[in-house]
Order: C-alpha cells, then structure tokens, then sequence
C-alpha cells in the first residue's frame, strides 16, 4: 500500500511558477501558466512513481494508492485550494510579500478523472477499481470524533508533510 502524497511531496514545485504572487499554490486567481506547470510536473511524477513500482511488483501483484484528490477537474477549485489560501494569508502576516512569493508547495490534489488517465497513459497497471470518498473540510462540523477544525490541521500536516517544507524554506520559526 502507498500513500502517494508522501512520495510526491519529497519532489520539488515546478518551475515556472514567478507569476503566482501571493500565493503558495494553485489558487483562483492564479494565471494558466502556474495551473499548466503544476499539472505537468505531476504527471512526470505521477508516471515515474507508477513505471517504478511496477518494478517491484511482481506479476499479477496488486497495488493500492492512497492520494488526497479533489471533485472538480478545475484545479483551481476550492475543493482543494482554499486551505492553503488560508495559509498563504496566515504566512503573509508573518513575513514580507516578497519571501512568501519565493516559496510554493510541492503537491498537486489530482482529480478521479486525472489519476484514471494517467494510470492508463502510463500503462504499467490495469485499474481495476478507483474509489473516492469525502472528507470533511468544514472546520465547524463536529459530526466526526475530534472537532472539524482539529480534524483539518491534522490532516494537513500528516498528509502534506507541511510543517517541514515550510521549517525547511523559512526557518524553524516560521513554526
């Protein structure tokens, strides 16, 4: 079993992305270009991780990939985006314009639609079953064990690898 979001965060933002001032990752208001680097640079990652693994596997083996995705195919939804806008604006309290526009994080939320034509493209692995499920965002919602917003941040930072990346590029205080 993989969770592919810890092995495609070890990877670096894709170049090109100068224009995404203000923001640390696909964002509503980003301009094309940062949309289009960021879908590249997964699929080169995304087609690399698949070609490896199938490496390893041996014949007939199968292979499950945990990914958090996203609903819509626009990448710059807010199904995904609006969280780390919300940390971009939290950075941009603490730091100059300037030194929140020289970082972007390394991940990309693909969507169903992305993450079955790669697999297909790439053509190492029949997939035999995708699944999604939801979960919630909603730091009000209190139907789940801890409370909604607790739920976000952890999932946040187990899964993204956040703290990190952003100890790693601002320095441990930023923390």
């Amino acid at each position: 079993m993989y969770e592919l979001s810890s092995h495609l965060n070890k990877c670096q933002a894709p170049a090109g992305l100068e224009k995404n001032k203000g923001h640390i990752y696909i964002a509503n208001g980003s301009p094309p270009t940062v949309i289009e680097a960021y879908t590249n640079q997964f699929q080169r990652d995304f087609s690399l991780f698949l070609g490896l693994r199938s490496e390893e596997i041996k014949p007939g083996g199968c292979m499950v990939i945990t990914i958090i995705g996203r609903n819509m195919e626009d990448p710059s939804s807010g199904d995904c985006c609006d969280l780390w806008e919300l940390l971009a604006k939290s950075l941009l309290d603490m730091l100059a314009e300037a030194d929140l526009n020289s970082f972007n994080l390394p991940i990309y939320h693909p969507s169903e639609g992305e993450v079955r034509t790669m697999v297909q493209e790439e053509g190492s692995f029949n997939l035999d079953k995708l699944e999604t499920f939801e979960a919630s965002w909603d730091p009000f919602d209190e139907s789940y064990k801890y409370r909604g917003a607790q739920n976000v941040a952890n999932c946040i930072r187990i899964v993204t690898n956040t703290e990190p990346t952003l100890a790693t590029h601002f320095g441990g205080t930023i923390i």
